[in-house]
């Protein structure tokens, strides 16, 4: 697989999300999880990203597991920052100095490794000068402990004034057909000061596959606005357009999703998510889908913004993001 830089690092040019390893959308089954980490690294795709939140440390000590002797593959992302969630959904957030040393020595243990090769801010306190968490963070550079610095739904201001600190690798944001709200300020920022851009739910949380008509018990997008059952089915009705585009290149929606993503910016490296190696093999399938800029346009014209149907977090996770 090609690679992409983010910031100085290099990555393979499409990431594995491994959030919902965990108990996250359902069911899961950690053996074939760890197969589906090194069907992804035998293709080449090297970028794994984990939380240190996601299933209470399981998913970091299930990453570990999966990477075990094949760290060399491997570029090591995780995250720190949310400590908990309110009533309202609303992430409980420390992004304190203190709380960024504590949280890094506690993935590396989980994770089995000593370093990880991006570390994210994964929700900022704005009562925390920025200024700070980066100070921090900068020192665990210098500690060896991370090899690059990135943050997760900050505006650019923040992203400015982070930069300043310490070169910073890569911005992790939400950023779909379905949700586009990088476009108006940050993508422009990420642009001129060389940070790599990471979408998590690229492929809208599952919507833009066309095929997430009933959602489990147990999947936490029922909570989300825009894929509860009152607007799920709006949503996917959306994605006729791009399923007819997909027919004409002979790809599949989430293929088209993803080359959309891909051809927005040099520097963009979705994550797209998946606990099965079928599903896998689908995405990588996006790396050699070539797109025109008439085919970029109108695939960004398939799916009109305005008429997309509830927001992507409850009141209360909104509130934490873009700070």
């Amino acid at each position: 697989m090609d690679k992409r830089l983010l910031g100085e690092l290099e990555v393979s040019t499409l990431g594995l999300g491994c959030m919902g390893m965990s108990p996250v959308y359902g069911p899961v089954d950690d053996d074939e999880s760890v197969r589906v980490v090194h069907h992804a690294l035998d293709l080449g795709l090297n970028f794994l990203d984990t939380a240190d939140v996601y299933g209470g440390g399981h998913n970091e000590r299930l990453v570990g597991r999966a990477i075990a002797g094949r760290r060399d593959e491997v570029v090591l992302a995780t995250k720190f920052g949310i400590t908990g969630q309110a009533q309202d959904y609303a992430p409980q957030v420390d992004s304190s100095p203190e709380y960024a040393r504590r949280a890094i020595d506690a993935s590396l243990e989980r994770l089995g490794v000593d370093h990880v090769d991006l570390y994210y801010l994964h929700r900022r306190n704005p009562e925390v000068p920025i200024e700070d968490t980066v100070g921090a963070l900068a020192e665990l550079v210098a500690a060896g402990k991370i090899r690059h610095i990135g943050l997760s739904e900050v505006n650019a201001d923040t992203l400015r004034a982070a930069h300043a600190v310490h070169p910073i690798a890569a911005l992790q944001s939400e950023y779909s057909l379905f949700e586009r709200g990088l476009e108006e300020r940050i993508l422009a920022t990420c642009q001129e000061l060389g940070v790599g851009l990471v979408p998590f739910s690229p492929v809208g949380r599952g919507v833009l596959t066309g095929k997430v008509d009933q959602l489990s018990a147990e999947d936490a997008r029922h909570k989300f606005p825009r894929t509860s059952e009152r607007n799920l089915r709006h949503n996917l009705a959306l994605v006729e357009g791009v399923r007819r585009i997909a027919e004409r290149l002979g790809a599949s929606p989430v293929q088209v999703a993803l080359a959309w993503l891909l051809a927005r910016d040099p520097h963009i490296v979705p994550i797209p998510g998946t606990k099965r190696i079928s599903y896998l093999t689908e995405n990588a399938g996006a790396t050699t889908l070539a797109l025109t800029a008439e085919q970029v346009a109108e695939i960004g014209a398939a799916i009109p913004v305005d008429q997309v149907a509830g927001a992507r977090y409850q009141p209360g996770a909104l509130a934490v993001v873009d700070q």
